[in-house]
């Protein structure tokens, strides 16, 4: 994808909360039709899918089966998160 593209965030893109514990969800359209899903905990670690969704809502039914097959741990990271 080219660097110059604007990414243009979907109005799905929302916090979840499950078990105490939240997570951030964006998605993103990424300029050529599709949607890209991300996502960070609260540590600011993020998960980011490699395919691009056909829709934003797609994306959003990836994340929310995600977290209802696999739990929402699946998705939190270490508490130092980011860089080393």
């Amino acid at each position: 994808m080219p660097e110059n593209i604007e990414l243009k965030l979907s109005p799905l893109s929302r916090t979840i909360e499950q078990d105490g514990k939240k997570l951030r969800v964006e998605i993103y359209e990424d300029g050529d039709g599709g949607w890209l899903l991300e996502v960070f905990d609260e540590f600011n670690n993020s998960t980011a899918w490699e395919d691009a969704f056909e829709s934003d809502q797609d994306a959003l039914f990836e994340i929310e089966a995600t977290i209802r097959e696999e739990g929402i741990d699946c998705l939190i990271g270490p508490v130092d998160g980011g860089f080393a």
